[in-house]
């Protein structure tokens, strides 16, 4: 069947769109891509760029990691993460147990400005219509597809006979509020704050990333992330509804942990902070969202897939693209763009993640037990089985749900060894 550009049409050019667009370019499947920024744009994010982003773009081209290993003015490597329990004891966890076998580091750290220009800049425009600085404005179902209006230039442009709408355009998704049943849930959001400053000091040699879990930003944490050139990420993150219950100021308890914590203050003694310290919302997967239905599908924030614990979801974003290219290929194939089908995407999507979201949504109500966070960390502070044991839960989610049995815990109360 001839593909037009115009059947397939995604909304939003971040990771998630752009994976959608790559996976599909890849696969000689014309489309179109519009965005309402015109790129290079900032995006308000964490910055870290997981194991499972590196996964989905050696996917997609083996060149790409290597090419992100020599541009140090954008891409820092990483190769762990710090936890800090709310005593302030610390341990380090590496990402690969044996990093003398890797020739890339297992994940990267990179301004979003400049890794979704990254992004846009590979889209193939021998598939892709890229259409940037174009703000979506309605959305009509026609028959059995759909027409869209956007705005670009003060001009209004028009799309029809649709037969597939992807949005990928994150938490405040117009495709999602017009289509789809996600709302905004507080128990399962989570608002966060972000600063660049340069001058931070006392950061690991091996650009481990920090999660600090301060008693008075739980069940949340603060983070300080390294990036090129010095300067460093630093932000806190806490869930809406403890927010909302607390009347939780978090720009004000990040500055006073910067300031007081003496585990952190000594640190930024000579840090200045460059820019303002801004704000934004993480829609979690810590439940299933419908992700599709009639000519749609949902991709990354759009779809509320940010993983519960650690606030991730360029890697999750990125994941959600590949796997929804591959559905449409088939929807494509078999001329099926109706609910039925494309809820394969949904159930095929819980059936790799959900148990890997699980998990970190009870590792995040587990952060409401600062005692149950602080013994786990001084175990394993003393402990190096249960050090690597946690080390290799980053990469095998059958040892991750170790976390969720409460034997686990047992075992560590009556003795100093897990096995």
């Amino acid at each position: 069947m001839q593909q037009n550009p115009s059947d397939i049409v995604i909304i939003g050019a971040g990771p998630a769109g752009c994976s959608t667009s790559l996976f599909l370019a890849k696969n000689k499947i014309p489309h179109t891509i519009i965005d309402k920024a015109v790129f290079p744009r900032d995006k308000v994010c964490g910055d870290a760029l997981s194991g499972k982003t590196v996964y989905v773009l050696n996917q997609l081209d083996p060149s790409i990691i290597p090419s992100f290993d020599q541009q140090k003015n954008e891409f820092i490597e990483s190769w762990g993460v710090k936890f800090v329990a709310p005593n302030g004891k610390a341990i380090d966890i590496p990402f690969k147990q044996d990093m003398s076998k890797e020739k890339y580091p297992p994940g990267f750290i990179s301004k979003r400005v400049d890794f979704d220009y990254e992004l846009f800049k590979r889209l193939d425009r021998n598939y892709a219509t890229v259409i940037d600085g174009a703000e979506l404005t309605t959305i009509k179902r026609t028959a059995a597809t759909f027409e869209i209006a956007y705005e670009k230039a003060n001009t209004t442009v028009t799309i029809s006979n649709i037969k597939l709408l992807v949005g990928a355009e994150g938490d405040r998704s117009v495709v999602g509020k017009a289509l789809s049943t996600i709302k905004k849930e507080n128990d399962h959001y989570c608002a966060g704050i972000r600063a660049y400053y340069e001058g931070v000091t006392g950061m690991h040699p091996q650009n481990f990333i920090e999660l600090h879990f301060l008693p008075e930003m739980l069940p949340g944490y603060f983070w300080i992330f390294p990036l090129p050139n010095g300067m460093a990420n630093v932000g806190a993150g806490m869930l809406s509804s403890e927010v909302s219950k607390r009347k939780v100021n978090l720009k004000a308890d990040m500055l006073k942990a910067i300031e007081n914590n003496p585990n952190i203050k000594d640190r930024f003694k000579d840090a200045k902070l460059v820019g303002k310290i801004q704000g934004w919302g993480l829609p979690l997967g810590s439940k299933k969202r419908q992700l599709s239905g009639d000519g749609f599908i949902l991709v990354g924030d759009a779809g509320a897939l940010i993983d519960p614990f650690t606030g991730e979801g360029i890697g999750n974003a990125l994941y959600s693209g590949m796997m929804a290219a591959n559905h449409i290929i088939e929807a494509i194939k078999q001329n099926r763009f109706d609910a039925a089908f494309l809820k394969q995407f949904d159930d095929a999507f819980y059936a790799r993640q959900w148990d890997e979201l699980k998990l970190s949504h009870t590792m995040q109500k587990l952060c409401k037990f600062p005692w149950l966070f602080n013994f786990v960390v001084n175990k394993a502070h003393k402990n190096k089985a249960l050090r690597e044991t946690i080390s290799c839960m980053f990469e095998d989610l059958d040892l991750r749900a170790k976390l969720r049995n409460p034997l686990f815990y047992i075992k560590l109360l009556m003795n100093d060894k897990t096995k």
